[in-house]
């Protein structure tokens, strides 16, 4: 089974929760869902430090803080397991397509994010609210 990491990036502010999520660019993408930033590991690379890696490499955001682990999720169709981790915003950053891979960036309310992120990462918002009710 291929594996991913990748990074939920959240901002918790007046007008309430916002997450980044980004568009994987090419015209075969076009109609393709949103997701995290996010990656496939190279060879010895731990999970964690993979999706940092990649969140860095696709928005540009430097995440050095801690991480909330919000497990994994497997396509259902590829088979293919993402795993995430959660974690705010760095202060003064702003996501950007800072990679070829990806078309959009963009810090859009969880509610926006829902109706945009591919179905099977949907878990990883759910897991999110969760843990930050929990003090994460």
């Amino acid at each position: 089974m291929k594996q991913s990491a990748g990074l939920l990036l959240y901002v918790q502010g007046a007008e309430g929760l916002s997450v980044v999520v980004v568009h994987a660019s090419g015209p075969y993408n076009r109609n393709a869902p949103w997701g995290i930033p996010k990656g496939e590991p190279n060879a010895g690379e731990a999970l964690e430090v993979a999706a940092r890696r990649e969140t860095l490499e696709e928005t540009g955001v430097d995440v050095t803080g801690p991480l909330v682990s919000l497990g994994h999720v497997d396509y259902t169709r590829s088979r293919k397991r993402i795993h995430a981790w959660a974690a705010p915003l760095p202060a003064g950053t702003t996501p950007r397509c800072a990679s070829w891979e990806i078309d959009k960036a963009e810090l859009a309310p969880i509610e926006r994010a829902r109706s945009l992120i591919h179905k099977d990462q949907a878990a990883f918002l759910d897991r999110l609210l969760a843990a930050l009710r929990e003090g994460a």
